[in-house]
């Protein structure tokens, strides 16, 4: 099974280039009634040019499109979403945990950037890195855009096509706001950054949605990786990269991947103390600065698990909070 195979049932996918070091980015048209694009590309002309382009491969403009579905509220799949609709008039839809961040994306993504940086001087970075890092983030705003949501989805839910039908399901972990479609007839699991083959998805931390505490986003995206597992799939298509033809194989590499990482984790706090931040550095040295918050969550993700069993605790002082082992 292959994009081939996808195309033949009327799935494409268009890839589009990105700021971003992951790559291109797959979206795809689904040829049929509606004609749908899943997700979108990021907010640049380089991108809109490219899925314009690749529409035109198929025969097809901005103004056909009928339906968008957004996957996720991460910034290389919403940011063209916008413009497709102003052109084409398309319907919009999204999970309705996702509704919030995308209509009012500026202000949410400044809130997230803030609840980052104060997180990131918790878990020991420098002051003057996070705010430095703050600037950065601040900077790539511009590749996202606000975008209104017109169809309101919900886990478990199906959208009827003329020959096919996809069912929600939202698996939450990577984002807050993960969204897979599944078309059941074809064994086909359209997982956007849910699933990917030649990487892992890292749960990034994310901003708590009702002012409480702090989501477990590693927690969250295995109990979502499990449920997939589960799916009778021959064929998923990811937001990044190749077709998987595996999922259960590639899903259990990645429980032992984070099996292992939780391990080496312990093994380090066991010998002292430290910091999320100080545990990243061992693992990874420089890219813990200047890619401070991605590790930052991977960090904080499998000590997660570790307080979970009870072999971890979390020591505050002075406002930075250090791990220490239960022995």
């Amino acid at each position: 099974m292959s994009f081939e195979a996808a195309a033949a049932a009327g799935i494409h996918r268009l890839a589009i280039p990105t700021p971003f070091a992951v790559g291109r980015v797959n979206t795809y048209l689904i040829e049929d009634e509606p004609l749908t694009l899943v997700d979108s590309g990021p907010n640049s002309g380089r991108a809109l040019d490219e899925l314009q382009m690749r529409l035109q491969d198929h025969g097809h403009s901005l103004e056909d499109i009928e339906l968008i579905l957004v996957t996720h509220q991460h910034i290389d799949h919403i940011g063209l979403v916008e413009i497709v609709a102003a052109h084409s008039n398309a319907e919009v839809a999204a999970i309705d945990a996702a509704v919030p961040f995308i209509e009012n994306y500026s202000s949410a993504a400044a809130d997230d950037d803030r609840f980052a940086m104060d997180l990131m001087v918790r878990h020991g970075i420098p002051e003057e890195v996070a705010r430095a890092l703050g600037s950065v983030s601040a900077a790539f705003r511009g590749w996202g855009a606000k975008a209104r949501i017109t169809r309101v989805l919900s886990d478990g839910e199906t959208i009827d096509f003329r020959d096919r039908t996809l069912r929600v399901h939202f698996r939450p972990g990577h984002s807050p706001t993960d969204t897979v479609f599944e078309d059941a007839e074809r064994k086909t699991l359209l997982a956007a950054d849910h699933l990917l083959g030649h990487i892992s998805s890292n749960p990034l931390i994310s901003r708590p949605q009702d002012g409480g505490d702090r989501p477990q986003a590693l927690v969250t995206y295995l109990e979502s990786l499990r449920k997939t597992r589960a799916m009778d799939l021959d064929l998923v298509l990811p937001g990044h990269g190749d077709p998987i033809t595996d999922h259960r194989a590639l899903i259990d590499q990645r429980f032992e991947m984070h099996a292992r990482r939780a391990e080496k984790l312990y093994g380090l706090i066991a010998q002292r103390s430290q910091t999320a931040h100080e545990l990243a550095q061992a693992l990874w040295g420089n890219i813990a600065v200047t890619q401070a918050y991605l590790t930052l969550s991977e960090v904080i993700g499998h000590t997660d698990l570790l307080v979970n069993d009870g072999r971890v605790r979390e020591v505050e002082d002075a406002g930075v909070v250090r791990f220490e082992a239960v022995f």
